[in-house]
């Protein structure tokens, strides 16, 4: 989100909910969401989201007075016949303050748990993140699971940044950044074996997505295997 401030250096949440809202998603997964000082107020004006319909997934901040959306700038928003079962903060290794967060859903589709991450600038502390990362999920019951957000990786994701699990793959999703003219896949959505892709895209390269912020959004539809 860029703090909501867009490529146009204005500072504009009520855009980046228009963006938000015209994904028609069940589940939002943002990065960035919070200013950037302590007490890192919430960029997105958590009144706003709720008077969208939406609902912010709480991950031990306080945001009723507009405190923190979410945690160390990642968030998720829900909505429909998403409910949640659990959360959790996943702090991680490397140079620049990094966290990831965590929440297990019931949905459509079944169970659902959902990481939302965003990854540090340098490649061995992202692969150390990773990792980490991993050893979570592997230390929690099996679950249908979702890994998304900014990766900050420019190249391909080989064995080193593959999440080191072939449970794990990478939807086919568009470039992303920069905005105006995207080259590379920054922004990335990694799933388990037993779910289905159905369908991927992301915010065109023109309009309210290309000035909003510096990365485009990306989105991916997902049914159980069963299903």
């Amino acid at each position: 989100m860029q703090k909501c401030v867009g490529l146009d250096l204005r500072r504009k949440p009520e855009r980046i909910m228009a963006i938000i809202d015209g994904l028609d998603a069940d589940l939002v997964i943002l990065q960035e969401a919070d200013k950037r000082m302590a007490p890192r107020h919430a960029a997105l004006p958590s009144a706003m989201v709720r008077a969208a319909g939406w609902q912010v997934v709480p991950f031990g901040a306080d945001d009723s007075d507009g405190v923190s959306l979410g945690w160390h700038g990642n968030a998720m928003l829900m909505r429909g016949d998403v409910q949640l079962v659990d959360t959790g903060r996943i702090d991680l290794p490397g140079l620049e303050p990094r966290g990831a967060i965590r929440a297990d859903l019931t949905t459509p589709i079944g169970p659902l748990r959902v990481i939302g991450v965003h990854l540090g600038l340098i490649r061995r502390h992202r692969q150390a993140q990773l990792a980490h990362i991993r050893a979570e999920l592997n230390r929690l019951p099996d679950s249908p699971a979702v890994l998304a957000g900014d990766f900050n990786e420019w190249g391909a994701l080989g064995k080193a940044m593959s999440f080191g699990s072939p449970r794990l793959a990478v939807a086919a999703t568009p470039l992303s950044y920069p905005a105006p003219r995207p080259v590379a896949r920054l922004d990335r959505i990694l799933h388990s074996s037993d779910l289905r892709v159905a369908a991927t895209g992301g915010g065109a390269s023109r309009g309210a997505s290309r000035i909003a912020s510096d990365h485009l959004p990306i989105w991916a539809d997902f049914t159980a295997i069963d299903q």
